[in-house]
């Protein structure tokens, strides 16, 4: 006996879909973060593409003296500098991005496809310059912390003593804390191992850690390696003596600071070109501005039976 198949009674979710609007997002990109180094950085235009960094010599050498009632001779004395101070070159961070002039004259409703292209290409841009400003070779912030400024952890384990250290290394106005999330997870257990839960502090519109009243500021563009990590602590600012960002002004198409667009043109494919540039770098002022806690554990959970 043939099988019956049971009749539909309304019109389907499948079948009226195809007649349906659909609202559309923009393209997500899940490699965006929120790279809040850059925005608490203070920047420094830099006109001629050098950032030339004087410092004194010897401060030890300038003698000063506090005069009592009596007439001793004041002592004689003057600031000698450095004879070759280091100088900071801008740092491009480039990319030509091709769009097809017939998929931006066919597809660009309701979303511009050019302009959706340029935003993916500058975020990704961006997330380049903070992992500059933090691992590059020649001017990024665990490249430039000296010897004397690096803390070892004294279990692995990220505890308050530790970053109590670091508050030791740069105790002259301290800014924040930079940390792979992961890291201030584990600094976050043993605090609360310790019975000393971190507070929190709103900025940006977010809620972060603290120790001291210092912010813990997260960033996943410093590495973990074998399950360890590294914390750093800075002070920012030209004032303070501290750590600056260093950017190129007035570029021709400037969509932001140091950062360029150009157009390039169209070829003989019909293929439109933008040239995407942005120039930084990142210049530590005095010594002490920086510290780093080195090797630390991000795995570790205690038992809590």
């Amino acid at each position: 006996m043939a099988a019956e198949f049971e009749q539909p009674t309304a019109l389907g979710d499948a079948a009226a879909r195809q007649l349906a609007n659909v609202t559309k997002t923009v393209p997500q990109l899940a490699t965006i973060t929120p790279r809040w180094l850059p925005q608490l950085l203070q920047w420094i235009p830099v006109e001629a593409g050098i950032y030339r960094l004087n410092r004194v010599k010897d401060s030890s050498a300038v003698k000063v003296d506090c005069s009592g009632a009596d007439e001793r001779d004041l002592p004689k004395t003057f600031v000698d500098y450095e004879l070759n101070p280091r100088e900071y070159h801008l740092n491009a961070v480039n990319t030509v991005l091709d769009v097809h002039t017939r998929v931006s004259d066919l597809y660009s409703n309701p979303y511009s496809q050019i302009g959706e292209q340029l935003r993916l290409t500058i975020e990704t841009v961006k997330e380049k310059q903070e992992s500059e400003l933090l691992n590059n070779p020649s001017y990024g912030l665990l490249n430039s912390v000296v010897p004397s400024q690096v803390v070892k952890s004294r279990s692995g384990r990220p505890t308050p003593d530790d970053l109590d250290d670091l508050i030791a290394k740069v105790w002259k106005e301290p800014g924040f804390f930079l940390a792979h999330p992961l890291a201030i997870a584990a600094f976050g257990r043993e605090c609360t191992r310790r019975g000393v839960p971190p507070p929190t502090v709103s900025l940006f519109g977010s809620q972060f850690l603290t120790w001291r009243g210092i912010p813990l500021i997260p960033t996943d563009k410093i590495a973990i390696e074998n399950g360890k990590s590294k914390i750093i602590l800075l002070r920012t600012g030209e004032s303070r003596q501290g750590v600056v960002g260093l950017y190129q002004p007035n570029l021709p198409g400037e969509q932001a600071l140091g950062l360029s667009v150009r157009f390039m043109g169209i070829n003989d494919k019909a293929i439109a070109s933008y040239l995407v540039s942005l120039y930084c770098s990142l210049a530590v002022l005095t010594e002490d501005a920086l510290a780093v806690l080195d090797g630390v554990e991000t795995g570790f959970y205690h038992d809590y039976k």
